[in-house]
């Protein structure tokens, strides 16, 4: 934690402000993009990120703060200058002493370069919240990238893409007034030209940087499907060169962002999902010998992260930085074949009562993500482990004492998993059924229609960290997870004949027109939003 020698920026000469690919350099030209995520971009994840980043490559990440509401961040309460909302999402002093660095954007700690990134519908809305965290990051980032039905209620995100104007004034009211830069975040359109004229107006108004996510607005949750990587090549081809674009779509695992990088021509590469699966995605893998405690690697010649590792090097985060206070003593991490102590194994687990009414959770977004994250990065490991699941449902936000109680369960479990697997010569995790009838699924389908080769690719065991890869559209379809209304299915097999007539390709509510984007109708969209029975996505929208 910060120590009160430590002053604030707001304390010191600003520096000069740059702009665009002189700003990008300024950074140190970051390639690795931790992406706004709504409640889950936090400091403690951020941290947790750049942790498995070998020091020579941490100054290439760039993370951002999670999105947060530019009208509700500006205004001031009566008993100024604090604000509910503001004190509970952007923790950038200590509360007691503002004069002293704290959690968000603290140089001293490492938490740079940060942008901070907000959705907005009013220019002095969004340049007031900027100014106030403009002494504690490098750039101010608008969201036009949140396709949910909240942002659609509330007039911000993707919902402002019909609004050209608007959003120029918002990008250039910063562009002139805020002592930093701005940058925006924005979707694809149905078309690639009208996509570029978008990037234009938003770097003409002033943006330094343009992030493009390769999916449309109406591609969430269960439509999500595969985002458009030529989309975004053809905005570097048509933009001008010093134009320092960012990618954001398709990264399931770390080989994936340079593929991105080479097919996108893209300065960097911003990972969400992927990130909340697995936050050493954007870290090269460990070099045999290397990190052999927290590392896995199988008789296959695949490897990854281990979950208990993972988990122990979070919950340390939030004991040092968060909580102000040295982690608990731990043992070292089980490592099979090294004749390690295994009688704490048979130790009963006792995980603490919820202390009384109040949380630690309660205005502290470091507490609050802890349970969220959790279940994304466990996700594969619950599914097998339905206690360790329980036990996290039950758990109390921001109570760390039940949380390492968790952990000790998960531990245990890894260990055991890890004995077994080498006490069978890896059979323990083979599956040669379910293995062909993924290599079948693609064989009929294709790569491009089915997620059976993605999983093929990114499958560990689990207790490895690993993508949770969603069905595609058409796979969603075929099992009946998602289904249309009567009046869609009618409309959808006039146009399925339609197409079949215009050499159009349209797939149960998805068309293609000319090599652009997977098109979904509103309405059908709409539909599908209401029945499906797939998990949303919602928290990672930024």
């Amino acid at each position: 934690m910060a120590t009160p020698t430590d002053t604030a920026p707001e304390m010191v000469a600003p520096k000069k402000k740059f702009h665009g690919r002189e700003f990008y350099e300024s950074i140190g030209s970051p390639k690795y993009i931790l992406a706004p995520m709504v409640d889950q971009s936090e400091f403690a994840w951020r941290m947790l990120s750049r942790s498995f980043m070998p020091p020579d490559l941490q100054p290439k990440l760039l993370a951002y703060t999670p999105m947060f509401h530019a009208r509700l961040f500006s205004q001031d309460a009566p008993k100024q200058p604090h604000n509910k909302y503001r004190d509970s999402h952007f923790q950038c002093v200590l509360p007691k002493d503002p004069s002293t660095l704290w959690l968000d954007g603290n140089p001293l700690v490492g938490d740079r370069p940060l942008f901070v990134q907000f959705c907005a519908n009013d220019p002095q809305h969004l340049l007031a919240a900027a100014q106030k965290v403009a002494p504690y990051c490098d750039a101010v980032d608008l969201n036009l990238g949140c396709p949910q039905g909240i942002a659609k209620k509330g007039h911000y995100g993707s919902f402002l893409q019909e609004d050209q104007d608007l959003i120029y004034r918002l990008i250039n009211t910063l562009h002139l007034n805020l002592s930093i830069p701005v940058t925006a975040k924005i979707r694809i359109l149905e078309t690639k030209e009208k996509t570029l004229a978008y990037a234009q107006n938003v770097l003409r108004a002033g943006a330094s940087i343009l992030t493009v996510h390769g999916r449309r607005r109406e591609q969430k949750s269960h439509l999500t499907g595969i985002a458009d990587w030529e989309y975004i090549r053809y905005l570097r081809d048509n933009l001008p060169p010093d134009t320092v674009l960012f990618a954001n779509g398709n990264i399931l695992e770390h080989a994936d962002i340079e593929a991105c990088l080479l097919a996108t021509g893209a300065d960097g590469v911003m990972s969400a999902e992927g990130n909340l699966s697995n936050p050493a995605i954007f870290a090269p893998e460990p070099q045999p010998g290397e990190f052999e405690d927290e590392f896995w690697r199988g008789r296959d010649g695949k490897g990854g992260w281990r979950v208990d590792a993972v988990f122990r090097r979070y919950l340390d985060i939030l004991h040092k930085y968060v909580k102000g206070g040295e982690p608990p003593v731990r043992r070292p991490l089980f490592v099979p074949g090294k004749g390690m102590d295994t009688s704490w194994m048979q130790e009963e687990i006792i995980i603490p009562a919820k202390k009384g009414s109040k949380s630690e959770a309660v205005g502290n977004p470091n507490y609050g993500a802890l349970q969220a994250h959790m279940f994304h990065l466990l996700r594969h490991f619950v599914s097998k482990h339905h206690d360790v699941r329980d036990a996290l449902a039950r758990a109390r936000l921001g109570e760390l004492e039940q949380f390492e109680g968790i952990y000790k369960m998960v531990e245990k479990k890894v260990a055991e998993g890890l004995i077994e697997y080498e006490g069978t010569n890896g059979k323990s995790m083979e599956d040669p059924v379910e293995e062909e009838r993924l290599r079948k699924l693609v064989e009929e389908m294709g790569p491009t229609e089915t997620s059976a080769a993605a999983i093929l690719r990114c499958k560990r065991p689990w207790w490895c960290v690993q993508p949770i890869i969603r069905p595609l559209p058409k796979e969603a379809m075929a099992k009946g997870a998602i289904q249309p209304g009567k009046k869609d299915k009618k409309r959808m097999a006039e146009e399925e004949a339609a197409g079949k007539d215009g050499g159009e390709k349209r797939v149960k509510g998805v068309e293609t027109n000319g090599g652009d984007a997977p098109v979904v109708t509103s309405a059908v969209a709409e539909d599908l939003e209401k029945q499906t029975s797939f998990q949303t996505s919602e928290l990672v929208s930024g």
